[in-house]
């Protein structure tokens, strides 16, 4: 259940989204031609050409099949240029997620940036300790900081050859790297309070096999949703979303796991059971 695309602020450019799974394993064969029709639809208006594309994976994802597809497929090769591989790593979860997951560390030794995040975070010595195993991992890699999105945007994106260009990926095979989703659905309002006491208890219960939980809900008595986020164990502050105009009132949250967690959503159902708030849960 893909979430992210409503949160862009101008949605007046050409997007497509890719829903069902992680785009370096369940969706890579629907990138390519996924590319090809934007590249089509947007060239064949006989006006200006699109300057860049933007491909935005899951946090979870390799980024090799990406990578491949764009250097070897034979359509999109002559007409896309890789210009950069950008990976976002949040400060105070880094370092348990580079020594947990190989897909982060590959997402480390493929980029020609990195962006560390959420350093106001970020526990005394913890920046300290990533910075030396970036050294280590990744020693001549541009590095920049970025709280609440507060970033050089020009800098990031600022053209360059990629290193990516002379490193194509040995191989086409990516192993199934353990990683599910279950998508909650929220068919009615629900009070902050208990939303909040329902994700920290879950939190808890699960600690580091719950990777991720992002969502949009909406809350009882409030005009505006709100964006729920949630890594390492920890809630983040729920901010306001400005009204969407395709909004269908529903709420949606997604929990990323490491291995599956059988009982997740069962607990789920039960929490929210005997409430005044609908919820349909489906795992992949």
């Amino acid at each position: 259940m893909p979430l992210d695309h409503e949160l862009i602020e101008r949605q007046n450019t050409p997007l497509s989204v890719l829903s069902g799974g992680c785009l370096c394993c369940q969706l890579r064969d629907s990138l390519p031609p996924t590319l090809k029709n934007l590249w089509m639809a947007w060239n064949g208006r006989g006006g200006e050409k699109f300057d860049r594309l933007l491909i935005e994976t899951s946090g979870v994802a390799s980024p090799e099949p990406v990578i491949d597809a764009l250097l070897r497929e034979r359509w999109l090769a002559p007409r896309l240029h890789l210009q950069g591989v950008i990976a976002t790593m949040a400060v105070p979860a880094a370092e348990a997620h580079l020594a947990q997951f190989a897909e982060a560390q590959a997402q480390v030794a493929w980029a020609d940036k990195l962006v560390l995040t959420q350093t106001d975070l970020a526990e005394p010595g913890q920046i300290e300790r990533l910075e030396a195993r970036l050294d280590v991992l990744a020693p001549c890699t541009p590095r920049m900081g970025a709280i609440h999105g507060a970033l050089d945007y020009l800098k990031l994106l600022s053209s360059g050859h990629s290193a990516q260009s002379d490193r194509v990926p040995g191989s086409l095979a990516t192993p199934d790297h353990g990683f599910n989703s279950l998508n909650l659905m929220l068919d009615a309002p629900i009070a902050w309070p208990r939303l909040k006491a329902v994700l920290e208890t879950l939190l808890a219960r699960h600690g580091e096999r719950l990777v991720r939980v992002k969502g949009i809900v909406h809350i009882k008595n409030q005009p505006r949703p709100l964006i729920v986020q949630a890594t390492a164990g920890r809630l983040h502050p729920a901010v306001e979303l400005p009204p969407r105009p395709r909004d269908d009132a529903r709420g949606r949250l997604v929990f990323i796991t490491d291995g599956l967690i059988n009982e997740l959503a069962e607990e789920l159902m039960e929490a929210f059971r005997g409430s005044t708030n609908p919820v349909n849960a489906s795992q992949f």
